[in-house]
């Protein structure tokens, strides 16, 4: 059933009672404030946790221009990995299931048919044994392994979901680094973002990293990427489509000695109004924002050392692993590009080995900019491997079924499962 048109608009009514606060372009200049007092450096308890790499700017560039320019690295090869998503059954098991591959343009079709799958497996009964060496299937192009995670029943399903994915994806990027010659994408963050995140949400997952090997062993396997490429100097970046962090607002909000109200949710909405150009033009009903969308617009790069940023810094402990290069090889920096077309903004990451070179620096920059303009969005090469990994709502639905077989039990629905479910079950 729709809403009525009386209740539509006694709904909508509602939005008069709310007083938003500051007015647009109130914020606006407010960002504008940000940006010439607080980036370089931004400091957050005592440290500094942003700051640029370069000179401090804010560039456009026009995007049928920057699409047709000849490319920086002549091949580049994007890495996905796509999981059946966290689902529990009736005799206790809570698992998930990950897989990665990798893309190559040119087009690679052996690269493009290996696979790394990895099942996570979590469950309260400590009678219960997994067999966790690699295994080969689909005549040797392919590996597979299963994990056993031990009781965390209040965590279980995000333990099984990230722990899965990002096996999958760093033991496959590992595998086939070789095959990277000039470009590597990471569809998402340089490093494991939601695994990082745990020692900051719960005790019980901050032991668990200290205590469990299979975290630091996912993590190491990021660490050792970093190495190998910066070994053999081949740059990797990761592309991420929805950025979410919190280290530029969260420090704003902690500054006791200035007077100031912060309006953004996340770092992402105050970039956004920073790169955003266009002009206030009359209207029927006053004036409005009129955006110019002729032209991607981007920041220098910076170097992020809060958050979850924090454990790859100079500074930080890397949660134990040992780093073989200089720490500070291994920190995180990003710019951020905003792209009028789709009112959407992305951040590049890539670590400070590489671009702490001004001619690699710019190289991936161009890079980047000229995909973004020519896929308009997230670049063809991690659209390619997003399709390779992806598992389909058919797949799962599939793989769940035969998992149910396997141990003679059920999934354990929901109401909300059989709600939203495509078919009765």
């Amino acid at each position: 059933m729709t809403l009525d048109p009386v209740h539509f608009d006694g709904i909508a009514r509602l939005a008069g009672r709310i007083d938003h606060g500051a007015d647009e372009r109130d914020r606006r200049a407010f960002a504008e404030t940000v940006w010439a007092e607080f980036l370089d450096p931004l400091r957050y308890d005592g440290r500094t946790v942003l700051e640029p790499v370069d000179e401090q700017a804010r560039r456009v560039v026009d995007c049928e221009g920057v699409a047709l320019r000849d490319r920086e690295f002549p091949t580049e090869h994007g890495l996905d990995a796509g999981t059946i998503n966290p689902t529990t059954f009736k005799n206790g098991l809570v698992i998930d299931i990950a897989q990665a591959a990798m893309s190559a343009t040119p087009s690679d079709l052996d690269l493009h048919r290996s696979r790394t799958t990895v099942m996570t497996v979590h469950s309260n009964d400590e009678t219960m044994t997994v067999d966790e060496s690699w295994g080969k299937f689909d005549e040797g192009y392919s590996r597979s392994r299963a994990v056993k995670i031990p009781p965390l029943p209040r965590f279980a399903e995000g333990v099984v979901h990230a722990l899965a994915l990002y096996l999958a994806e760093s033991k496959h990027a590992r595998d086939h680094a070789e095959t990277v010659s000039d470009l590597l994408v990471l569809d998402g963050p340089l490093y494991p973002r939601g695994l990082l995140r745990w020692a900051d949400q719960h005790p019980d997952l901050a032991d668990f990293l200290l205590e469990d090997p299979r975290p630091t062993t996912v993590l190491e396997n990021y660490v050792r990427l970093v190495e190998d490429f910066v070994e053999r100097d081949v740059p990797l970046v990761g592309f991420v489509k929805n950025p979410a962090t919190r280290v530029l607002t969260r420090s704003l909000k902690s500054k006791r000695d200035v007077d100031i109200s912060v309006p953004w949710s996340d770092d992402s909405a105050l970039f956004t109004r920073l790169l955003e150009r266009g002009e206030y033009v009359d209207d029927v009903d006053g004036e409005r924002w009129e955006r110019d969308t002729a032209g991607l617009t981007y920041t220098n790069w910076f170097r992020s050392r809060g958050g979850v940023d924090g454990p790859l810094s100079a500074e930080g402990d890397a949660l134990g692993v040992d780093r073989h290069l200089e720490h500070e090889a291994y920190e995180v920096t990003f710019f951020v590009v905003y792209d009028p077309r789709d009112d959407l903004l992305y951040r590049i990451e890539a670590p400070y080995a590489f671009t702490k070179d001004s001619e690699t620096r710019e190289r991936l920059t161009l890079q980047l900019l000229q995909d973004v303009a020519i896929a308009h969005g997230p670049p063809t090469i991690v659209g390619k491997a997003d399709e390779l990994a992806r598992i389909s709502n058919a797949e799962k639905a599939s793989l769940r079924e035969t998992l149910e077989d396997r141990f003679d039990t059920a999934q354990d629905r929901t109401y909300d499962d059989h709600r939203w479910s495509e078919e009765p079950f």
